[in-house]
């Protein structure tokens, strides 16, 4: 059984239910959780002050438990106001010695992107406590995938996407777009060459999609890549005002200027429902008649 040790980073989590809900659920597992206490804080709308979240996260190169599991309560909006704060030089030379597992998503991609961009620590976008380990039924599939990604040195992930024909790989990276987006001109933003770019986000209009992935574009950063996969975007619903302007539409427009091979549908993002994939580690993606393969490998796994 593993060490779960709770960090938050971002927003107050108002579901208190959901998070303590997430922790006896693990300890009814056999699990450990430790650093509880980060459950309750609160300064405004972040789960404590800024010094309190980045002493969450600086903390950990000071973590010395094996087989440790590095989880955020929930995301939100407060990892950013981190950045120039945190000790990566200290971080990174705990995970290059004796890598944490650390996993989460949405705002918490500034962090992870930061780590692989700054050391090329490989750190996990998957499930958080209070969304899905606190969720009322929590998800098997997701549940599954996420033992699968953090005890496998390889593994493959499987989904009929929607996409060319194609054969390719190079680095995973990616996570939540609007925040990979933010760091676009900054030190921490991955300069990924040839790589497997996966994104996904929540909450964001189908044309607010659109933008975010034209910024990439004309950025040139999607150009480089070997391909884009896109999982979920939670709450894109078009409206009348649309008249039938949708996600796909913008799939469509979009791999009219690219390429590289778009694969979409992989149920990856902020849905109950999601894969948990090694950002940094090595992809192989196929896609072809009999759906998609994403095979990973190069992570950090549990040692027992």
């Amino acid at each position: 059984m593993s060490l779960f040790h709770l960090i938050a980073p971002s927003g107050y989590c108002i579901n208190q239910q959901a998070a303590l809900r997430g922790v006896q659920r693990l300890i009814e597992s056999g699990h450990q959780v430790d650093n509880a206490a980060v459950i309750g804080r609160r300064d405004q709308r972040f789960a404590g002050s800024d010094a309190e979240r980045l002493a969450d996260v600086n903390g950990l190169a000071r973590l010395m438990t094996p087989d440790t599991i590095v989880m955020p309560v929930r995301g939100g909006y407060g990892a950013s106001r981190l950045l120039e704060s945190i000790d990566w030089q200290a971080l990174i030379a705990r995970q290059q010695a004796n890598p944490l597992l650390i996993c989460g998503h949405s705002d918490f991609t500034v962090i992870q992107s930061a780590l692989l961009a700054l050391g090329k620590v490989i750190t996990f976008s998957g499930p958080m406590l209070a969304a899905n380990f606190g969720a009322e039924e929590m998800n098997t599939f997701t549940e599954r995938h996420f033992w699968r990604a953090l005890c496998n040195a390889q593994f493959t992930v499987e989904w009929q996407g929607n996409g060319p024909t194609c054969e390719t790989g190079g680095t995973l990276w990616g996570g939540n777009l609007a925040m990979l987006v933010s760091l676009i001109g900054t030190p921490w933003m991955p300069a990924i060459e040839n790589g497997v770019l996966v994104l996904e986000d929540i909450n964001e209009h189908p044309f607010r999609v659109e933008r975010m992935l034209l910024q990439l574009y004309h950025a040139g950063i999607l150009a480089r890549q070997n391909a884009l996969i896109l999982g979920s975007f939670s709450g894109s619903a078009p409206n009348d005002y649309d008249a039938g302007y949708d996600l796909d539409a913008v799939y469509a427009f979009l791999r009219s200027r690219l390429s590289i091979p778009v694969v979409t549908g992989l149920d990856f993002g902020h849905e109950q429902r999601t894969v948990t994939l090694p950002l940094g580690a090595h992809a192989v993606l196929k896609n072809g008649e009999n759906g998609s393969q994403l095979t990973l490998s190069g992570h950090p796994v549990l040692k027992s």
